[in-house]
């Protein structure tokens, strides 16, 4: 397992993962390395919506079809910190660009190209991330704490959040009534 890399693939949380900040949750990894993992929570809305949080930052937002979209849990790293995770990539200064098409830009340049031009139009913008330490997720992988599948923008972008997880698990065949919770290795 050393040498995978889970980048533009979804973490799922298997059913004996018990930690509540992951508990049920679905993973976009935006990079995974030898260095570690990154990765947003893309199915944990919280009690906050786009006009809400640009409120906050004193940012207008002038586009009110975003108004409504929810603010995402993104992870338990940097809570104080807004992500942006967007679809096309475009031209922000700080951007990691997961694919040809999706990018998570931590600037806030992205954050006032919304609020004026509506622009990125498909965009999840979360507080958090979650991450991993060198071998962390490997290891969490090897403890049978998740599923991979890899990813698709249609989810990410196309489906309300509570329909994102279902979606993915539909990607493998299966749903959670059908997971174990017990490890089998050969």
């Amino acid at each position: 397992m050393d040498n995978v890399n889970l980048t533009d693939n979804f973490l799922i949380a298997m059913p004996t993962l018990e930690d509540p900040y992951f508990s049920n949750s679905l993973i976009y990894i935006c990079e995974h390395n030898a260095n570690g993992a990154l990765g947003i929570i893309v199915n944990r809305p919280i009690d906050m919506n786009l006009a809400g949080l640009f409120d906050k930052i004193d940012i207008k937002l002038a586009a009110e079809n975003l108004a409504d979209l929810p603010v995402y849990f993104g992870g338990p790293v940097q809570l104080d910190r807004g992500f942006v995770l967007h679809r096309p990539i475009g031209q922000w200064q700080s951007t990691l660009a997961v694919n040809s098409e999706v990018g998570l830009t931590s600037s806030r340049d992205v954050l006032n190209s919304v609020g004026s031009a509506g622009l990125p139009a498909e965009i999840i913008v979360t507080l958090g991330y979650s991450g991993w330490d060198a071998g962390q997720l490997e290891e969490e992988l090897a403890q049978n704490s998740w599923l991979t599948v890899p990813a698709m923008a249609e989810i990410l972008f196309d489906l309300p959040p509570e329909e994102r997880l279902p979606a993915a698990m539909q990607k493998l065949g299966i749903s959670f009534t059908q997971l174990s919770d017990v490890a089998g290795h050969a």
